[in-house]
């Protein structure tokens, strides 16, 4: 991909909207490309928080790894999403490893231009703060729902998530990550996700072949869900 047209795509992000042309020119210099293959570190926990990125394409996950190196996947963050709001206004370090889950490439927007935006433009941070807001939302969304849910409620959840968009029951989808990445994303162990996705096909509720899921009976998976 040839260089990105940086105030065209701040321009673009609902978060700098409120900007006017002149600090958005101011942001560009500021902002910086960083790509990366997959399995690429983007940062590491404990590292020090310079700015915040947006991703343009590609996925990031982040994640935190237990004393036994388990992994426990917190969140992924896809095209046109940012990360590292919440802790550059902190002045801590990353809480969190930051990975490339595939080929991708972000944009870091250094921490001092964007505190110079917020001093000028009261519009931007209303803006930022609604961002932080849904994604902290969503978040304690996804404990209550690992404190309540059944394992089998949370990957019928996931799947009626998944498809939703899609032409009906019985279009295919492809999950867009890996088996273990969704079980970790979920709070379960591969075992026992694969364990659910069997008990699902069994009851003709979906069709498994790989990471191709059709999803045969979507008003099943929601009565599996409740």
């Amino acid at each position: 991909m040839s260089k990105v047209d940086i105030p065209a795509f701040l321009r673009h992000q609902p978060m700098f909207q409120e900007l006017a042309p002149p600090q958005i020119e101011a942001l560009a210099p500021h902002t910086r490309e960083v790509r990366g293959e997959k399995g690429q570190i983007v940062f590491q926990k404990g590292d020090p928080c310079a700015g915040m990125f947006l991703v343009v394409y590609g996925r990031v996950k982040l994640s935190l790894f237990s004393a036994q190196g388990t992994e426990k996947v917190v969140e992924v963050i896809e095209p046109g999403q940012s990360f590292a709001e919440a802790v550059m206004f902190l002045g801590y370090p990353y809480p969190l490893t930051a990975q490339f889950l595939e080929d991708g490439l972000l944009l870091q927007v250094g921490a001092e231009a964007i505190f110079r935006a917020l001093d000028e433009e009261p519009g931007f941070a209303r803006r930022l703060l609604a961002g932080m807001s849904l994604r902290l939302h969503g978040l304690v969304r996804d404990v209550e729902r690992y404190s309540i849910e059944s394992s089998m409620q949370r990957v019928c959840g996931y799947l009626l998530q998944a498809q939703a968009g899609q032409d009906g029951d019985a279009a295919a989808l492809t999950l867009p990550l890996s088996k273990s990445l969704i079980a970790s994303r979920l709070n379960l162990t591969p075992e026992t996700f694969s364990r659910v996705l069997q008990r699902l096909s069994a009851a003709g509720l979906i069709r498994v072949d790989g990471r191709e899921v059709a999803v045969l009976n979507s008003a099943g998976l929601l009565e599996f869900s409740r």
